[in-house]
């Protein structure tokens, strides 16, 4: 697999990522930069915030999908060298996805969430699905505790919220908790 013009792919997981994963995926978001995939991810502390460092640091292209305009502004680089696309908010069709894949999958009704938790998940959404929520990404990378590829294990935590989406669009997701995922997704763009 390698990209076409303007091909993306989600680079997400748990905020409770291990430190030594955290390195693998700053690694890995930085390889797939110099292999010319845009990056989407959402700025939360983890994995999110390794791929950042990857794609930016090896001069790649970021879309930032945020819940809020100050979202982890403290964790952003300085120099972002005009290779960020940032949207501050989801919008209310993302609102609207995310609460039908919420309510599928969650315990807890959506109506109990408050605002900052609708807007993370919200977000996930444009990750997957882009600002039109209709540029999917060509695949997901991401890490999660259970391996899962489709956000159905309940230890996937917010990740999973995004990896029901790619499920439900039949996106390829590699979770590098997976030995074969981690092996795999290194093998894009190798002819």
């Amino acid at each position: 697999m390698s990209p076409a013009t303007g091909a993306a792919y989600a680079g997400i997981g748990a905020r409770r990522t291990p430190d030594p994963l955290l390195a693998q995926l700053e690694e890995l978001g930085a390889r797939l930069a110099r292999l010319g995939w845009a990056l989407r991810t959402g700025m939360s502390p983890g994995a999110d915030q390794a791929f950042y460092r990857g794609a930016l640091g090896a001069g790649g292209d970021v879309e930032l999908y945020l819940p809020c305009p100050d979202f982890q502004a403290q964790a952003r680089l300085a120099d972002e060298r005009g290779r960020v696309r940032v949207s501050e908010r989801p919008t209310p069709a993302a609102v609207a996805l995310a609460e039908r894949f919420y309510v599928a999958a969650a315990g807890e009704a959506w109506a109990t969430l408050g605002d900052c938790a609708r807007a993370l998940l919200a977000r996930d959404a444009h990750q997957v699905l882009g600002r039109d929520l209709d540029s999917p990404v060509r695949f997901v990378v991401c890490w999660t505790p259970a391996g899962d590829r489709d956000g159905r294990d309940p230890r996937s935590g917010g990740t999973g919220q995004a990896l029901r989406i790619a499920a439900a669009r039949a996106l390829p997701v590699f979770n590098i908790a997976n030995p074969d995922d981690l092996e795999a997704v290194m093998q894009v763009g190798v002819a």
